[in-house]
């Protein structure tokens, strides 16, 4: 599975072919950085990384008078390794809200009908991890475990069924978009 990073990159490569420094601006006219900060030298880190791997194919260009730049497109298997991370990271639940953020910023990269289904499957997901942790907060309160553990599980709560109303707005405004392109 893609790191956070490599999954944003390989993403917006995904989208079309560009070189590091557009993808800085892009990342900066998205406003990432109040979400999920990715530093100029980490883009050409993971850039080199994902180079190595054989994900994504660096062509060298020359421009005019400008200096020779890399534009990257993602290889085929650097496109499965896409699908395979998004698929995770939307159908898991993780408490890092970023991984979910990132993977739904590129559910275009599927057919309407494969994200509703994937974005369903995130529902049944949600629903039954808050079933659970509001089981264990249910039981009687005399038991051994501090207070600080029990407000940690109720913020546990709060915080997967904040991700269940969003995964279901989003699988609505799918829905709805759907609806409208028929």
């Amino acid at each position: 599975m893609l790191s956070k990073s490599s999954t944003m990159l390989l993403g917006l490569i995904n989208k079309q072919p560009v070189n590091a420094y557009e993808i800085i601006k892009i990342l900066e006219s998205m406003n990432v950085k109040w979400w999920y900060n990715i530093a100029d030298s980490t883009v050409y880190a993971t850039l080199r990384t994902l180079d190595k791997k054989g994900l994504i194919i660096g062509v060298s260009e020359k421009n005019g008078n400008m200096p020779l730049r890399t534009v990257y497109s993602i290889s085929d298997k650097g496109k499965e390794e896409l699908r395979d991370t998004l698929i995770n990271s939307i159908i898991s639940f993780d408490y890092d809200s970023n991984t979910f953020s990132i993977a739904a910023f590129f559910l275009d990269f599927f057919q309407v009908d494969e994200q509703i289904s994937l974005l369903e499957k995130r529902v049944e997901v949600l629903k039954k991890y808050i079933i659970g942790i509001e089981k264990w907060v249910s039981q009687p309160k005399d038991r051994t475990a501090p207070f600080q553990h029990i407000t940690i599980v109720e913020r546990m709560v709060n915080l997967s069924k904040a991700e269940l109303s969003g995964t279901n707005k989003l699988l609505e405004l799918i829905k709805i978009n759907q609806k409208g392109n028929e």
